[in-house]
């Protein structure tokens, strides 16, 4: 990366700075809206659907920092070699409704970490606490929840189809101002290697984007979401037209399992392996000069079992083109275990497509406070009783915790919340949501079943 610029996370800041995109009255823009007064092209009434769900999120919190005592204090006064301070903080970024039945809200994680308090405002005015459900710092995604009535959702676009060149509008609330729209196109996809996040398989484009845009939404010229608006470079925090965006088919995958497990569990393929540059080309007399090389198959892995194999050029993933091993890599840990995906080769000069189930990259469970605060101190995951019926397991319990304070016990399967059937985390979050009042969870403890409330503290 040029020194001259550095990377700048879209927090809000207090330098201006704006970049437009001239549009010709008597070009043909096909999905553009028509002013009635002189008919001329106009962004007008698509943004008019549009803008109602990106949301401008504040937050605050506080943050842990650590400072070096020097040596002469700690000789003439004793004490540790450094201290802890806990000093508040305020931020601002955006957010875009993703479900309006369930008041879903995505954001970038970078913009909620360490908040305290959270709260969403709509474009209306209303303004509401919220929720969050869980996040992925490697991937930069947060999933909020809030509870309004009439609430306007984006519909969610292919990403994967979107082109270099492709026309996109994005939404946020720079600098903390009110809502701005900027326009531009498509400069890139899947860029990686930004050192921006541990996943990185990015949408460039040259809308302009601040700081404070963190969050918001890139979007088509139909006003469907394309991308979540994530970085920037520029010199001193400003916009100079290089700004990128979580792709929406990346977000929702990893909201699919935040929604679902509290936390992102990433599939993994099983491979290392390298970018496919010019010299690698030569040297395996190729003429792709794009793609992920294959270096090694680990054992017993989703790999080997679908049959790749070292010195595999993989070119595309789902009928998509590759364009680096670490687009691949961002891809691969967006999908949850058990995804089917299919693979475009290159072996030995011929072409050939494999399919693919995911492993599970990681054995980690959700913590049961991010569900609700009384079963904080357990572990849940899903899992299967003795006659193969899925359930909701207590894989683990702290001792004189909320949760064993109300009676759960390690091994416990959760069958039921009140008189409704959970065969899942996901079923088992949705239902405390809907509860009211006191809360029955139906217990199977070895050969007995049992209930025991949650009571209401209102």
């Amino acid at each position: 990366m040029n020194k001259s610029f550095r990377q700048m996370l879209l927090v809000s800041g207090i330098v201006v700075s704006t970049l437009g995109m001239p549009l010709s009255a008597n070009a043909a823009l096909p999905f553009f809206g028509n002013d009635k007064k002189d008919d001329m092209p106009s962004l007008a009434p698509m943004l008019e659907e549009a803008t109602p769900a990106v949301v401008s999120i504040a937050v605050e919190g506080t943050q842990t920092a650590k400072q070096q005592v020097p040596e002469m204090f700690r000789y003439f006064f004793g004490g540790p070699q450094e201290q802890v301070q806990e000093r508040p903080f305020r931020g601002l970024g955006s957010g875009v409704i993703i479900d309006a039945d369930k008041g879903y809200v995505v954001t970038n994680n970078h913009v909620v970490e360490n908040a305290d308090e959270i709260t969403v405002k709509l474009t209306d005015g209303r303004e509401f606490k919220a929720k969050k459900l869980g996040a992925d710092e490697q991937s930069d995604i947060a999933l909020l929840k809030i509870d309004p009535d009439n609430l306007k959702a984006l519909p969610v676009a292919d990403s994967d189809a979107m082109r270099v060149g492709d026309y996109v509008v994005a939404i946020g609330n720079p600098f903390g101002l009110s809502q701005t729209v900027t326009s531009g196109i498509i400069s890139a996809m899947g860029r990686s290697g930004l050192n921006i996040g541990g996943y990185e398989d990015f949408i460039q484009t040259d809308a302009a984007i601040n700081r404070g845009n963190s969050g918001g939404a890139l979007v088509n010229l139909r006003g469907e979401l394309v991308g979540i608006n994530t970085a920037i470079f520029g010199p001193n925090g400003g916009n100079v037209g290089i700004g990128f965006a979580i792709p929406s088919n990346m977000m929702k995958n990893l909201v699919k399992q935040i929604a679902e497990f509290g936390e992102v569990r990433r599939g993994l393929l099983g491979i290392m392996g390298s970018d496919v540059d010019s010299s690698l080309a030569k040297a395996m007399d190729t003429s792709v000069n794009k793609g992920a090389f294959v270096s090694e198959v680990q054992p017993d892995t989703a790999a080997e079992k679908a049959g790749i194999k070292a010195g595999d050029i993989i070119t595309g993933i789902n009928g998509n083109k590759l364009h680096s091993f670490l687009e691949l890599r961002a891809k691969i840990a967006s999908m949850g275990p058990g995804t089917e995906v299919t693979l475009s080769l290159l072996r030995k000069g011929e072409k050939m497509d494999i399919d693919v189930v995911l492993d599970d990259a990681t054995t980690t469970e959700v913590t049961a406070a991010q569900i609700h605060p009384a079963l904080e101190g357990a572990t849940l995951a899903n899992s299967k009783d003795e006659a193969g019926n899925a359930v909701v397991e207590v894989t683990e319990l702290a001792n004189g915790s909320p949760a064993a304070r109300i009676g759960l016990q390690s091994k416990d399967l959760i069958v039921g919340v009140n008189r409704s059937r959970v065969t899942s985390v996901a079923e088992f979050r949705n239902a405390l949501e809907e509860a009211n009042g006191t809360i029955a969870l139906n217990i199977e403890r070895g050969n007995s079943t049992l209930y025991l409330l949650i009571r209401s503290i209102e």
